[in-house]
């Protein structure tokens, strides 16, 4: 594994309290550096990379606004957490991804304030069904 890419903004960053106060351009170089840090570890790690990096500024901007863990999130991917992970405390975790008993790559579950089934939006993604390979969808 290798250590963390030292980051001059984002070393100060161990909770989302961290973000509040921040300027624009502060913002900014953050999500910068998280976008950094998610490439850095998904190279290590392996794992899914887009659906992070397509989230960081939105990450950022809902912890520099909102009050989390105090309002709730809910990410349509597991894999869309990793900005959230790292900017909430587990940074220096998000090497051990996929490596058996540490730091999950998914949302846990036991997180969940409500059932899918209160989620409409997200509840019919998750029923939308799988095209089998070479099939074409319906028009």
């Amino acid at each position: 594994m290798t250590d963390a890419i030292p980051n001059r903004l984002l070393d100060a960053i161990d909770s989302p309290a961290d973000l509040k106060g921040r300027s624009r351009a502060e913002l900014k170089q953050i999500a910068d550096e998280v976008r950094n840090e998610v490439i850095d570890v998904v190279s290590v790690t392996g794992g899914h990379l887009g659906s992070g990096l397509g989230v960081v500024e939105l990450t950022v901007a809902i912890h520099a606004v909102f009050d989390t863990p105090k309002d709730k999130l809910v990410w349509d991917v597991g894999h869309q957490c990793y900005p959230h992970k790292i900017l909430t405390g587990r940074r220096d975790r998000m090497r051990t991804l996929r490596q058996g008993e540490e730091l999950s790559g998914f949302t846990e579950a036991v997180r969940r304030i409500r059932p899918l089934s209160a989620c409409p939006r997200l509840h019919l993604n998750l029923r939308r069904p799988r095209l089998r390979q070479g099939a074409r969808p319906p028009a």
